[in-house]
Order: C-alpha cells, then sequence, then structure tokens
C-alpha cells in the first residue's frame, strides 16, 4: 500500500501522555534501541537541527547516506540495525515506519512518524522492516560523535538530539496561541514509543521546559522559537 499521506497511528500533535516517567528518569538505551516501548510513534516534526535558529554538531556537515528515503528495507540484510536520521524535509510528506512483518497490516506496526525537517529513528534488531516514503536520505548516527550543543531552537524544528544538536538546560518559548499547536517531548531513546517519551505538553502562550542531561532527544513542532534561559 501506497506511503505517501499516511497518518502515524499514534502521532497526533496535541495528545498529551498522562503519567509519563519522572523527568530524572536515566536515558538506558540512549540511540541503542533499547528501550522497551514498541508502540506507534508520539507526534513530532520541524526542521533540521543546526537550521534556521541553531547550529547543532550533527547537522553541521553532510553525511553519506546510509539509504534513501523512498524504499521497503529488510531489517538485517538491507539496513542494518542502529539509529538513523534524516533531515531537511520541507514539504510535510515525509514517513517512516518500523513493522514487525511485511504484512503491511495495522498490527505490523511497531512505530511510525510523519516528519516535517528532522527525525531520528532507532531500529531494531528485531524489527523485520523499515519503510520510508517521500523522506531526504537517511544517514547513520554515530552515537560518539560530538558536537557544539545549541542554546537556542526553531520551535517547529522537529527533533534534537541532546548534548550534540541542543544543551541541557531550560528554554523559554513565547507567542504560543490557542491555535498554534504547540507540542514539545522529552524522550529517553529514538525508538518513538510510548514508554521512549518521559515528559510532553501542549503549550498556549508561553511556554517553559527543562531538558535534561539524561534525555536523548527534544522534539518540538507548531511552537515558537526556543531560547535558554539558564
Amino acid at each position: 500500500m501506497g506511503m505517501k499521506g499516511k497518518i502515524a497511528l499514534s502521532a497526533v500533535a496535541g495528545i498529551v501522555v498522562i503519567g509519563v516517567v519522572s523527568a530524572n528518569a536515566g536515558n538506558n538505551g540512549k540511540d541503542g534501541g533499547s528501550g522497551s516501548g514498541d508502540a506507534a510513534s508520539s507526534a513530532s516534526a520541524g526542521h533540521t537541527p543546526g537550521g534556521k535558529k541553531s547550529a547543532g554538531g550533527a547537522g553541521a556537515a553532510k553525511k553519506k547516506a546510509a539509504f534513501d528515503g523512498d524504499g521497503d528495507y529488510r531489517v538485517g540484510s538491507d539496513v542494518k540495525p542502529g539509529t538513523y536520521r534524516t533531515s531537511g524535509n520541507t514539504d510535510g510528506m515525509c514517513y517512516w515506519e518500523r513493522a514487525k512483518d511485511a504484512k503491511g497490516e495495522v498490527d505490523s506496526l511497531l512505530a511510525n512518524d510523519n516528519v516535517t525537517g528532522t527525525s531520528y529513528v532507532t531500529v531494531k534488531a528485531t524489527d523485520r522492516l523499515f519503510k520510508s516514503s517521500g523522506c531526504k536520505d537517511w544517514e547513520t548516527v554515530d552515537p560518539k560523535t560530538k558536537g557544539t550543543p545549541a542554546s537556542s531552537m526553531d520551535g517547529d524544528g522537529g527533533m534534537f538530539k541532546v548534548g550534540t544538536d541542543v544543551a541541557p538546560g531550560t528554554y523559554r518559548s513565547t507567542g504560543n496561541g490557542a491555535d498554534a499547536n504547540c507540542y514539545w517531548e522529552r524522550t529517553r531513546d529514538a525508538v518513538h514509543g510510548v514508554d521512549s517519551i518521559v515528559a510532553n505538553d501542549n503549550a498556549t502562550g508561553a511556554a517553559v521546559v527543562t531538558i535534561s542531561p539524561s534525555d536523548a532527544y527534544f522534539k518540538t513542532t507548531g511552537c515558537g522559537d526556543w531560547k535558554k534561559t539558564s
């Protein structure tokens, strides 16, 4: 079945997870995909880290593509388990999917998302298929790579790697009107399961969030730009 225009199953910006893990939770499985969450993904979309307002290290240099942004890839043969990144998706047509088989059924889905801008995804060894449609090429993320983390973020910037794209600390976003659909999310990995979420919220007006050094990524979509306050 065609993938363009698909909607991520639980990827609706504006849904706030209730009872998420404490913000002080450790980052077990950071970039390694050892988190237990394999439910369909939560919402986030945005522009490239290091874009309008930030210059994260991971976005500073163009890396060689690991695989094309359009295709169905068998995990283990076509694509190796690991963490990958796509960026520069500006038309809203990028869709990816982790699946446990190739049946193409709803029950086949482990996680998925619609992306505008940047996304990081960890493909696990237990996955069977990774699908990508309308995305820019995917590049391998080296967990040892260090960058110069920024102290500001594009509020519609998608997924930022903490400590590489963006520095930990407290950030403030303003100008989030009632119709802005501002959504942010702190995550412990790039598996995109419900258990990946440390905390999230829908913001109206001014928003303040503290990104912990133990967080793996920060997602933001539809928000005003974020600036570090402390």
